[in-house]
């Protein structure tokens, strides 16, 4: 007797246009190269059509958010996802431009909403934030040894405005994310691994973003708060923690592969 086949999963399709925009402050940020570099290389092996913006200034971080809207509401072809990758200098919920002056990261993210952008309304919009979130570091701990359904009847077919939306942050908030002044950023360069070595639903390929103890060193794992509770960076000579944070409100699996 056969095995019975398996309840079909809510997928997002992916059979259209996949885009990436990635705007990237490499002025005083080693090792962004190396960061750029590999996300090319990501983004050509899960075929996005990539765009990528050196050393924008906060203004230009807003117009180029602005441009790629307007050019994907534009487009006669269906868009299946979109990636934005961001990466500066930064403090919770702004970023750095290479002028120095500061761009809200709320204000990027409205710009692509089921709201502002109908090329990606229902579709998949991921946020790769590869910034500090804040002056604080980790040092690390010693430590010892009903469900609610609502029924609406009748109700026109309508989406919340924030939903389809998946941000990944390099920390966590208030702390520093660290980068490598020559094999580029821990997280970028362990999230382009995890993504084009693997295949599996986003959100479970992100359990996977951790890295090693010696800076450019690149592992995977399955348990990533165990990893990284494990994993140790050295920093101004004193041992750090730090790990990425995820907030999701997608509503289906989203696979890359």
């Amino acid at each position: 007797m056969s095995n019975p086949r398996p309840l079909e999963e809510e997928v997002y399709d992916m059979s259209g246009a996949r885009l990436a925009l990635t705007l990237c402050v490499t002025k005083a940020r080693e090792g962004s190269e190396a960061d750029l570099d590999a996300l090319e290389r990501m983004f050509q092996q899960l075929g996005f059509e990539s765009t990528m913006k050196r050393d924008p200034t906060a203004q230009q971080f807003q117009e180029e958010l602005d441009n790629f809207q307007q050019a994907m509401d534009a487009r006669d072809d269906p868009i299946s996802c979109a990636f934005v990758v961001l990466m500066a200098h930064g403090l919770e919920g702004q970023l750095k431009g290479e002028d120095g002056q500061m761009v809200e990261l709320e204000n990027l993210f409205e710009v692509l909403n089921n709201k502002n952008c109908r090329a990606l309304r229902a579709k998949p919009k991921v946020y790769i934030v590869q910034a500090c979130r804040g002056e604080q570091r980790d040092p690390g701990e010693t430590i010892s040894g009903g469900d609610i359904v609502m029924i609406t009847k009748d109700s026109p077919e309508t989406i919340p405005t924030y939903t389809d939306i998946l941000h990944v942050y390099s920390t966590v908030e208030g702390y520093i994310s660290y980068r490598h002044d020559k094999e580029g950023s821990c997280f970028i360069q362990t999230l382009v691994d995890v993504f084009t070595e693997r295949k599996g639903p986003i959100l479970e390929l992100l359990t996977e973003v951790s890295w090693d103890k010696v800076p450019g060193t690149l592992t995977q794992t399955k348990q990533v708060t165990r990893r990284m509770a494990e994993a140790e960076l050295v920093q101004e000579g004193k041992p750090r923690k730090v790990n990425p944070e995820i907030q999701s409100t997608l509503r289906k699996r989203l696979y890359l592969q």
